[in-house]
């Protein structure tokens, strides 16, 4: 029994030896390297997370820029129009339009500061009757006008007062107003005279 024993005993002493043993040639993780070795170099990676939100794109929009450019004032003054002077040897100050000489008994037509027709002669309004003196406009016209007043045909009616026109009459007789033409004389004043053209009658 006591042989037993001891070789029992002999037995685990020789395993604890060898436990040892093979302890010391294997190092154990985390010991340190033995002494005459490089340990490896130890590497360590991090990674940042992409961020999780992202900014708004930043657009810069040039400035805009308004230019206004002011026109000069204009220097050039209109040429005034020139004055037209009287017609020469007529006694009437316009320079276009027809011209009547109550005492002379007789009438131009003027254009321009021009004698464009005439004298012609005429007859005019009678005592109680007389043809108004003045400056007028030619107001309207009618070639075969009829009077209803005196029943009497009245050609070439140039109308320049109310009820008072240059037409056909009697050179002899004197009228109720009216500023009286040989026939063809009418026709010239009917055919040149314009609505709105002056008419001057003088004495």
């Amino acid at each position: 029994m006591r042989k037993l024993i001891m070789a029992v005993t002999g037995v685990a002493a020789a395993a604890v030896l060898g436990a040892c043993s093979a302890g010391e040639s294997g190092a154990p993780a985390g010991a340190a390297a033995p002494a005459g070795e490089v340990a490896p170099p130890v590497t360590t990676t991090t990674t940042v997370p992409p961020p999780t939100t992202s900014a708004p794109p930043t657009s810069s929009a040039p400035p805009t820029t308004t230019t206004t450019t002011k026109k000069k004032p204009s220097t050039t003054k209109p040429k005034p129009k020139p004055v037209e002077k009287p017609a020469a040897g007529v006694p009437c100050s316009i320079s276009s339009g027809a011209c009547v000489d109550l005492s002379a008994k007789k009438t131009w037509i003027l254009r321009d500061g021009q004698v464009a027709y005439g004298p012609v002669p005429i007859t005019a309004g009678k005592k109680g009757y007389p043809t108004p003196v003045g400056t007028f406009s030619v107001t309207s016209k009618v070639k075969n006008y009829h009077s209803r007043q005196f029943d009497a045909p009245m050609p070439n009616s140039v109308f320049f007062v109310p009820g008072i026109a240059f037409h056909t009459g009697s050179l002899s007789q004197q009228s109720h107003g009216c500023i009286h033409l040989s026939a063809k004389a009418s026709a010239k004043y009917f055919s040149t005279l314009k609505v709105g053209d002056p008419v001057q009658v003088v004495r």
